[in-house]
């Protein structure tokens, strides 16, 4: 037996019973303290194999139990309600522009800023094409043994992206038996139901282990308008139409549009999503202490957004002008239009916009495949020194077929108003041959590839008085690859959507590591990292990790890391093509005939890797007066520097202006940056990606966790607080705030549970805290409001355990956002489905 003091077992406590979603803590964590072994296993954050699992940083970790309690379908949903979670991480509630991928945020940092590892090795970055995160919809629940989410900076460790920390997610393994399991859930207003079905077999051999496992999961639509505190969306792109921004009245005047489009009707709240799912592990001793190790997965995700009906925005010569070139297409203003206002600008042109609701909503859908082998080799080159080798081969690919029906041609749009500018200005609804005219089913494919091999060595160095001395060396290769190709209309612009060009790229990395652990004194162990990376794209990059432990007491340990990271730019912002972006600017020329703008986004195959420092300190107590408990105090901090961003458009133009007309020097830069023509020429206006961007965010995480019995029944608390001290993001202060495009920097988050149980049963309480903050937008108070769930759990008999739940108990309303993505809220911060009721049946045999 290891001789452990209380904290750190209760170290090894909080690090299991840290499950934030309040769900029950397995009886194994509780028995920890009785039944540790010299047993030697890696944990998230370190690659030195190791006794126990206390370290330097702070880890949150939430077990299949956890999942199951609170009736969670997708990985996405489970991490999203962590209370170290901020911003806006796209997933199941957004409806424009993610594609159905799901992603994590952790700190509210930007999704590419988290690692996500599967059983500790990467995971391939997938969605519709040369991403830059993990799809989460890649891996099924139903293959979750826990979760495990580093609260540090770790590329000492892992490399690239682990800038705001580490997504670790092991799968279940060492399975013998056969489990089936039913889940399903619905609102009560007949909406929004979820189901999903998996089947897990495994089997043991001599010296091995095999697991199989299936899945498929089903996720239906809940459309914005039929929730009653939906606001009616407006939008000035009318089914009628507008010409010069008047439509026509009864009487055939031309006046000032009055009403708008309500786009709620066609919008999703939850999208609907199909996932297949086959997974495996394998264990399997090969003799001379060499064991093989295996995992595969393979996911097939079919999912669909929908939004209104494209928006038709053109610009049309009108006959007779100045600046019409003869001969070319054009419409006559009649005495009605002229009478009404309409007139062309100064480049002889007139505004069109129409809703094309004779064409249909815009019908997105995704049909990916993702597939990802890895195995390993590991052995012992000497039972006596405790010296240990791994060889691993990891393989990822990720392919998408993407669509978008109904969209339209805007060059086809153009001419059939030409053709018949009568039926186009009349109000009237088109005819089915013109709708067909102008339409056409957007077609897309794209792909990731990551090729990982890497070599390790790890045991003990040597003996100090205090213990021995760990370490970790290795090295790794790695190569990343992606490719988005758009529809041939959009590539040659000929789109009512922003004209796009092909992405296609690739890079290597070659890396060296090593990480020591230091026992300085029994109570002070110091740990130590150093990571080599070395990039075909921009170079050399060296991190750094410094931890330290000390046991002040048998119940408390401080603890405390400062480290170093970076993130290398992804496939897409070195190699992506121009994409342009219809942006709201205000052009203090005065060129400009619409407040869209359009700007050409491009990428740099020059850009450098993001920079950054991370800071925690903390404490683990457990009082020996209170037996069962656990008290986790965490200070963080993380800042970024040379992040990749885009620079200030507007003040492009503003800086750009002043020089053009009053001769100021300091604004010339600004012309040549953004590519501003003379005169205010915006036809080729640009912004590149660049290395200009900052994050500075900082606060405190704390935990409580309580287990006991009372009257009879085991009960646990759990208590996860995250206090927010400051986010800052290119100057810009986000603190307290929330904002459609950018999410919620809530003060506060909190999630409480309390859970009883005896023998068969059990049952727990849950909430979910969102503090109150400021509409970014317009300066208003926007409310708190609290969540609760409850959940039940029964064992019929030892083979078969049914549970129940209802989320979102009291149907608490969405908060409104003055410029809320969706519906007039923000569907990623809010709940926007309302109360939901889930439940499940697990057998085994």
């Amino acid at each position: 037996m290891i001789k452990r003091t209380k904290v750190a077992s209760a170290i090894n406590l909080a690090i299991v019973a840290s499950i934030t979603t309040g769900a029950f803590v397995t009886s194994s964590a509780f028995a920890a303290e009785e039944t540790a072994k010299v047993e030697r296993i890696e944990v998230t954050g370190s690659r030195i194999q190791r006794q126990d699992m206390e370290t330097a940083s702070p880890v949150t970790v939430i077990d299949a139990a956890a999942i199951k309690a609170e009736g969670f379908t997708s990985v996405d949903q489970m991490l999203q309600v962590q209370t170290s979670m901020a911003g806006a991480a796209v997933g199941s509630t957004t409806n424009n522009g993610a594609d159905g991928v799901a992603q994590v945020d952790l700190r509210g940092m930007g999704a590419q800023r988290t690692l996500v590892l599967l059983n500790g090795r990467r995971m391939v970055n997938s969605g519709s094409g040369a991403d830059s995160s993990v799809d989460l919809n890649s891996i099924p629940v139903a293959m979750i043994a826990r979760v495990e989410i580093l609260k540090d900076g770790a590329s000492a460790v892992y490399g690239s992206d682990a800038i705001a920390g580490v997504v670790n997610i092991i799968t279940k393994k060492d399975f013998e038996g056969f489990q089936f399991d039913v889940n399903g859930s619905g609102t009560d207003k007949g909406d929004g139901e979820n189901g999903d079905v998996s089947a897990l077999y495994g089997f043991n051999t001599d010296g091995g282990n095999y697991t199989f496992g299936a899945a498929y999961a089903d996720r239906r639509g809940v459309i914005q308008s039929d929730r009653d505190w939906t606001e009616p969306g407006s939008s000035s792109f009318i089914p009628t139409g507008t010409l010069g921004g008047k439509v026509q009245d009864a009487n055939g005047n031309w006046v000032a549009r009055t009403t708008g489009y309500d786009f709620t009707k066609d919008s999703f709240y939850q999208t609907p999503s199909e996932r297949r799912s086959l997974f495996a592990n394998m264990t399997q001793e090969l003799g001379n202490d060499v064991v093989l190790t295996a995992d595969a997965i393979y996911t097939n995700r079919r999912s669909n957004q929908q939004l209104a009906p494209q928006p038709g925005d053109i610009m049309l010569n009108v006959c007779g002008a100045a600046g019409v070139p003869a001969g070319a297409s054009c419409v006559t203003l009649d005495n009605a239009m002229i009478a009404g206002g309409i007139k062309a600008d100064d480049k002889g042109l007139v505004n069109y916009r129409r809703r094309t609701n004779d064409v249909g909503p815009r019908v997105y859908s995704q049909d990916i495949d993702t597939w990802r082998l890895s195995g390993g080799l590991a052995g012992t080159l000497d039972v006596h020194t405790g010296m240990n080798w791994d060889l691993t081969y990891t393989f990822g690919k990720n392919k998408a077929n993407t669509a978008v029906d109904n969209s339209i041609n805007a060059s086809d749009m153009a001419d059939s108003i030409y053709a018949n500018p009568n039926a186009w200005f009349s109000g009237m609804p088109l005819t089915e041959q013109m709708a067909n005219d102008i339409s056409y089913s957007e077609n897309a494919n794209g792909g990731n590839e990551q090729q990982t091999l890497s070599a390790g060595l790890n045991g003990e160095l040597f003996d100090l008085s205090a213990g021995a001395v760990g370490f970790a060396i290795g090295a790794e290769y790695r190569r990343e690859s992606g490719f988005y190709n758009p529809d041939a209309v959009v590539i040659a612009g000929e789109s009512t959507s922003a004209q796009q060009d092909p992405t296609d790229g690739n890079y290597n990395v070659i890396s060296i590591f090593q990480e020591v652990s230091v026992p300085f004194t029994e109570k002070l162990t110091g740990e130590f990292a150093l990571r080599l990376d070395d990039y075909s794209t921009f170079g050399k990059a060296t991190t750094w990790k410094i931890g330290l432990t000390y046991a002040a007491t048998d119940d408390l340990m401080l603890r405390t890391v400062a480290a170093t990271g970076f993130r290398a730019p992804s496939v897409s912002e070195l190699y992506g093509g121009n994409s342009g972006s219809y942006d709201y600017l205000d052009d203090p020329w005065g060129n400009a005939p619409d407040p869209q703008i359009l700007v050409n986004r491009t990428s740099d195959p020059d850009l450098q890797p993001e920079e950054s420092e991370s800071y925690t300190a903390g404490l683990v107590y457990s009082p020996n007066y209170i037996d069962g408990m656990s008290v986790t105090l965490d200070y963080w901090r993380f800042k970024v520097d040379n992040a990749i961003a885009r620079m200030d458009t507007q003040a492009g133009l503003n800086a750009c202006h002043k020089f053009q007309t009053a001769g100021d020097s300091t604004g010339a830069a600004s012309c040549e940056i953004f590519n501003i023509g003379t005169n205010g020429d915006l036809n080729n206006l640009t912004n590149a990606l660049t290395n200009v961007g900052t994050q500075d965010t900082s606060g405190v995480d704390f935990n409580l966790a309580y287990g006991f019995e009372l009257i009879g029944l085991d009960w646990k608390v759990n208590n996860d607080t995250t206090y927010l001290v400051n986010f800052e993001q290119d100057g810009e202060d986000y603190t307290g705030t929330i904002d459609g495009n950018f999410g919620a920097y809530a003060r506060v988050r909190n999630n409480f549970s309390l859970s009883a149980g005896r023998d068969d049963w059990s049952i727990m309480y849950f909430n979910r805290f969102i503090g109150e903050m400021t509409d970014l937008a317009e300066g208003t108070d926007v409310d708190s409001i609290l969540y609760h769930n409850i959940s039940g759990t029964y064992h019929i008999s030892d083979m078969t355990t049914v549970s129940l739940g209802i989320k979102n108990f009291t149907d608490e309303d969405p908060v409104a956002v003055s410029n809320g993505s969706d519906g007039g809220t923000v569907p990623q911060v809010y709940d926007t489905i309302g109360r939901t009721i889930y439940g499940g049946v697990t057998v085994k045999f």
